[in-house]
């Protein structure tokens, strides 16, 4: 297929009229009234997920209540050629659920059963509709739980989860979703049910559960998950340390690991978040500090006892300015509200924030808070700076007010020259939040045209009719040759079939 050529005209109002009237026809038959939405009052919740500058209107919305349900939505969407969106909980912030132009969502918010739980394979098998949370408080009188904690983790489901590779903030010791999965079982387009990976250590052939994960809905629908469970530590402590320098702050990240310390825990703040969550929910935070990292040991009291000793003194000697340590749980769950709370509180300074994700070599931290503080008055914006430090994982909060179009342009500016900053200093575009529609155009700065082609190989291996998520995630040769005309000129790229605020 031509990438450099795929330009398309969206039909007229009559057009779109006919075919949601025929979707609707062919959907009612399998489905309970209450599961298919098609009115416009109705299906505006799903014209978006949490990147909410970007929305479009869903011809209709399909709730299934089986995996059967959901392979006959497809069977029929692919006899049609509707495309498909498969949307969890909707808290993803790239804007990888915000519907296709005449496409239906396809949510499987109500497949939502924790189907069984092994204690002595420590292993739960769950529907994509579980909340992540909902997962660990199942097992809890066990004394396991389920590792990946996005910030989100109390709404997120386990699908999107799937769809994201989400992480969280004990990502560094118990890793990303594609560590603690086992087992995936999915929809293709065409209704075909398939599996990835397997309940053994590993599986024979290609390893396509790493693919599966992360692959943000473009390749299979996923309709059940098989998870690892991890026993709770007996203890855990965090270290609150200050620093009056964000280089030193940055520097004390590397250090840590260089000591061969592995927290389970790691993240930065600089000056503008710690106010920020200080005034939203008095977290005990160091309001001098120019950055504040936290710390985290878990494991038997003697672990944790020794491993605080080496991390103290470390931070220590990279020049800590002001160290706390967490004396129960209830103070350690006080200073971990705060990094848990940083995007609500941000939503208290302005209208409206731009969350950016993308991630740098640790050795970096510092270089890139600093270009950052440039680019804020460059564009004329406030940011607040808040990351998983252990990983390089960058969270700046780019605040705006999204009613005045200039601003929210600028934000956009803002937020591209952080993605091409991260390429630039070794790092990636995206680490946790996906590409979605929001990167797409900075997938042309970090891949090249070989390696776009390779990804589209892979698309079309599991989605020749490209019908699931559509227009997501990997850009066309046509749309990579334009954006970098717009940005040599000086502009950008825009989406023109999008609406924004």
């Amino acid at each position: 297929m031509n990438h450099m050529n795929m330009v398309t005209t969206p039909p007229d109002q009559a057009a779109i009229s006919a075919l949601q009237s025929k979707l609707v026809a062919a959907l009612k038959p399998i489905l309970p009234e209450h599961a298919l939405l098609w009115e416009p009052e109705d299906t505006i919740p799903y014209e978006c997920d949490g990147l909410a500058a970007y929305r479009r209107m869903p011809l209709a919305v399909a709730l299934p209540e089986t995996e059967e349900q959901a392979a006959q939505i497809l069977k029929i969407c692919y006899a049609m050629q509707v495309p498909v969106v498969p949307r969890g909980s909707g808290t993803g912030l790239s804007g990888g659920a915000m519907p296709i132009a005449q496409g239906l969502v396809l949510s499987l918010a109500k497949l939502k059963k924790i189907v069984s739980i092994d204690p002595f394979t420590r292993t739960a098998v769950v529907q994509p509709g579980v909340r992540n949370l909902a997962i660990s408080e199942a097992v809890a009188h066990l004394g396991l739980y389920y590792a990946p904690d996005p910030s989100s983790q109390i709404a997120c489901s386990i699908g999107g989860n799937i769809n994201e590779n989400s992480g969280g903030v004990h990502c560094l010791k118990y890793g990303l979703t594609l560590h603690n999965v086992l087992k995936v079982r999915g929809l293709l387009m065409n209704g075909d049910a398939v599996e990835f990976g397997s309940l053994a250590p590993d599986s024979p052939g290609l390893d396509l559960l790493a693919i599966m994960i992360g692959s943000e809905g473009m390749l299979a629908v996923v309709t059940e998950v098989t998870v690892k469970l991890v026993a709770k530590p007996k203890l855990a402590r965090v270290i609150m340390a200050s620093f009056d320098d964000i280089e030193k702050g940055g520097d004390a990240v590397a250090a840590i690991i260089a000591a061969g310390i592995i927290p389970a825990g790691l993240e930065m703040m600089d000056k503008a978040t710690t106010r920020a969550v200080e005034e939203f929910v008095h977290a005990g935070y160091d309001l001098n500090a120019e950055a504040i990292l936290l710390c985290e040991s878990d494991g038997t009291p003697e672990e944790v006892a020794e491993e605080i000793e080496r991390m103290t003194k470390v931070l220590e000697e990279a020049g800590a300015s002001g160290i706390q340590i967490s004396q129960d749980e209830s103070e350690r769950l006080k200073f971990w509200s705060g990094r848990k709370n940083a995007f609500p509180a941000a939503g208290r300074l302005a209208a409206d924030y731009y969350c950016m994700d993308g991630t740098i070599p640790r050795r970096h931290i510092a270089t890139l808070l600093k270009r950052i503080q440039v680019m804020e008055k460059k564009y004329g914006l406030g940011c607040l700076n808040v990351f998983h430090a252990g990983d390089g994982n960058m969270h700046p909060l780019i605040l705006f007010n999204g009613a005045d179009q200039d601003e929210w342009h600028r934000a956009e500016d803002f937020g591209t020259e952080i993605l091409e900053a991260c390429v630039e200093l070794g790092g990636t575009i995206t680490g946790e939040h996906g590409v979605g529609i929001e990167k797409i155009n900075s997938m042309c700065v970090q891949f090249g045209e070989g390696e776009r082609e390779a990804f589209w190989g892979v698309k079309e291996a599991f989605d020749p009719e490209r019908l699931l998520n559509p227009d997501k995630a990997i850009p066309t040769l046509h749309r990579c040759a334009e954006y970098g005309r717009m940005r040599i000129s000086g502009g950008a790229l825009p989406f023109p079939e999008l609406e924004r605020f």
